[in-house]
């Protein structure tokens, strides 16, 4: 079984640098998916309130039946909790569907400046990490000027901020803005997500036969070799052992810049200031 490597976390907690997603997967599939990935060794969970499959995700572990504290689980609640006196009550809602005590890490899903309330659900955040109740707190598909605000506002820095990233869309500058803040950068759709192709480019070929690799692979190793942490989705126990596989070779600067170069700009991203639930 493969041991992950962890990232210590701006609050002290330690993340495992690659878990599994969950989205858009059921209730059911959620469930074997996530028992499958527990037993070839993962230890980080992603999922989310809306996601609709927390209860499945929290039966996945069940059936596991490993240590409840040997794993790292993540979930995110949506924009009607924001608010400081919501936050604790979403995090209750999603601890009731998983039937967990306690969660790793709550992230607010989506910023919805428009709702401009993101600053009042960071503040409930902040309320459970200070009360013990949470190890690690963190946002979602924040861009930097949104982070800003926070930062600025609290005082407190999150843990994490989970962000559309592949060698597609490489948000450069939010990486860097994370970096200089102690934030880490967690990746979702590292593999380029639907219609984005990553998989079949003939430079991710290229350096998948240099390593003698597969290109999932090679974009998970990456996602690694930039100093993320990453979830890709899966639900086949074959590639969900293949994908955790990433931690027993390397890429040149070369073979990392190659990757880099398939960045479509931050206009490939989903842009969190119009879209968000």
């Amino acid at each position: 079984m493969i041991t992950t490597p962890t990232v210590r976390l701006a609050h002290g907690a330690d993340m495992p640098r690659l878990g599994l997603g969950t989205w858009p997967m059921n209730d059911a599939q959620a469930e074997r998916a996530v028992a499958t990935a527990i037993e070839a060794g993962y230890r980080l969970i992603d999922t989310a309130e809306a996601y609709g499959n927390e209860t499945g995700v929290g039966r996945g572990i069940k059936a596991s039946g490993i240590a409840r504290e040997e794993l790292f689980v993540t979930t995110k609640f949506d924009r009607r909790w924001h608010g400081r006196d919501l936050v604790p009550q979403a995090y209750q809602a999603s601890l009731d569907r998983l039937g967990l005590d306690y969660a790793d890490l709550l992230l607010i899903h989506w910023p919805n400046p428009g709702h401009d309330r993101y600053v009042a659900a960071f503040e409930g955040l902040v309320d459970l990490l200070q009360d013990g109740r949470l190890p690690a707190i963190g946002t979602s598909n924040f861009k930097p000027a949104h982070l800003d605000r926070l930062i600025t506002e609290t005082g407190v820095v999150p843990d994490v901020n989970q962000i559309q990233l592949s060698p597609a869309v490489t948000r450069d500058e939010a990486r860097a803005y994370h970096q200089s803040h102690g934030i880490v950068t967690e990746s979702w759709s590292p593999l380029g997500g639907q219609g984005a192709d990553v998989l079949n480019r003939p430079e991710i070929a290229a350096v998948a036969e240099e390593v003698g690799r597969t290109p999932a692979q090679v974009i998970l190793r990456w996602n690694v070799e930039l100093g993320l942490v990453t979830i890709p989705k899966s639900s086949s126990p074959e590639r969900l052992r293949e994908n955790l596989a990433v931690f027993d070779f390397s890429l040149t600067p070369q073979q990392i810049a190659a990757i880099s170069a398939l960045d479509q700009g931050e206009s490939a991203a989903v842009d969190s200031d119009t879209f968000g639930h």
